[in-house]
């Protein structure tokens, strides 16, 4: 797996950041916790998506996908507001059907929260970004119980 380029937001330093990692990614520049934003599939998603260290966020989506375009840019802007405490995982059904199957996928975009192998939370379709916030906002909290 190839690591992903991460701009940092704080100082701006790109760092590679493996999707497989152990522990949180920081920037190697400032020491401040990164976005951990990935891409996943059929044969690296257990690796990747399940056995991560934070919580992951699964965004189930297609390039066609209307929807799934304009919810890709609140994705990654709450991956930056929760850097350290979540990644965000890109699963592209197109690319993916074994993971698609797996979880039923019936529509896009399909979002879930994993937290330690468990899928805690489950939501299907678009929604604005206040939406999509309050809703992993209280995913992130229910797992903690």
């Amino acid at each position: 797996m190839e690591p992903t380029l991460i701009k940092c937001p704080n100082c701006g330093k790109t760092n590679r950041v493996p999707a497989d990692a152990g522990g949180r990614p920081r920037c190697g520049s400032c020491r401040l916790d990164l976005p951990w934003i990935v891409t996943a599939g059929d044969h690296n998603f257990t690796l990747i998506a399940e056995r991560s260290p934070v919580p992951a966020l699964i965004d189930f989506w297609a390039a066609w996908c209307g929807p799934c375009r304009m919810v890709s840019p609140v994705l990654d802007k709450l991956a930056v507001e929760r850097a350290g405490r979540i990644k965000l995982v890109k699963v592209d059904v197109d690319r993916s059907p074994q993971l698609s199957r797996r979880f039923d996928v019936q529509a896009i975009p399909t979002l879930m929260v994993i937290v330690d192998g468990r899928v805690v939370a489950r939501q299907a379709g678009a929604a604005p970004a206040a939406a999509l916030r309050s809703w992993l906002d209280g995913a992130l909290a229910g797992s903690r119980s």
